[in-house]
């Protein structure tokens, strides 16, 4: 009887750890997201919607919304040419390649680009990946290297252009996690890079450049050794068996710690 209260006063305190963990979570994040900069907030909510939209195939919804989120961001100088702009590139990019590549399954109703080549689509994707690549890279060479306070100096200056009417300590508050999404960001481009670079090898397939393909998606492996697509992708040119994901990864995918959910 002795142990089995012991086991029973074990599990009600894990459950009592467990649920204060989910509540002290929830009021970090809580927090978090009422501090996030309140002109971009209606861009983050909108791509909520696009997980949804690509699950169903509905590309007319996918590209009006990409171009709504897109205007929002480059409205504030200090977005013009952000980790988030090449999310949205990256995006773009794949909703092209997959008219391209399975258009006869997609819906007209669904399909705004359905009078258009399919090379005419795989070429935009491309100039998308490339576009999306540039906007990586300049955020890598800008901000690699900065601790978070040299990080938060950096941006300082634009990033509060347009915020003058709040209250200082508002604005500070906004200005202190734009710098941790900075900081976030630095952490996930090797694997949207990685992510452009497995794209950048369906181009490549799709042409019939093999060689070509086959170097993006090793090179998609190298940035992120994660990425199951370019590894069967390179697998199916070298007629090797495709993997499958692992009952581990299957219920702890990667993190995707970015502010536009991709």
């Amino acid at each position: 009887m002795a142990g089995k209260r012991s086991i029973g006063r074990l599990i009600g305190i894990m459950l009592i750890v467990a649920v204060v963990g989910i509540l002290l979570a929830r009021s970090y994040y809580g927090n978090r997201n009422r501090l996030v900069d309140p002109r971009i907030v209606s861009a983050r909510e909108l791509y909520e919607g696009y997980n949804e939209y690509a699950r169903t195939g509905n590309y007319l919804r996918i590209f009006a919304l990409l171009d709504t989120i897109e205007k929002i961001y480059r409205s504030i100088p200090h977005y013009e040419e952000s980790f988030e702009l090449g999310v949205l590139e990256n995006n773009r990019a794949a909703a092209l390649l997959t008219i391209a590549l399975y258009r006869d399954s997609i819906p007209e109703s669904s399909n705004p680009l359905n009078e258009l080549a399919s090379d005419t689509l795989v070429q935009m994707a491309s100039f998308h990946i490339h576009e999306a690549i540039r906007l990586y890279d300049q955020w890598n060479t800008t901000y690699s290297g900065l601790n978070r306070d040299e990080i938060r100096e950096h941006i300082k200056p634009e990033f509060l252009q347009g915020l003058e009417p709040l209250d200082m300590v508002l604005r500070e508050k906004y200005l202190e996690t734009r710098t941790e999404e900075i900081e976030e960001a630095l952490t996930e481009n090797q694997r949207r890079l990685s992510v452009c670079c497995t794209n950048l090898g369906l181009v490549h397939r799709y042409r019939g450049e093999y060689i070509e393909a086959a170097e993006q998606y090793k090179k998609a492996i190298e940035l992120w050794d994660r990425n199951l697509d370019a590894e069967n992708n390179l697998n199916k040119l070298l007629n090797k068996p495709l993997r499958k994901r692992n009952f581990i990864q299957r219920m702890f995918p990667p993190s995707k710690k970015t502010s536009t959910n991709n």
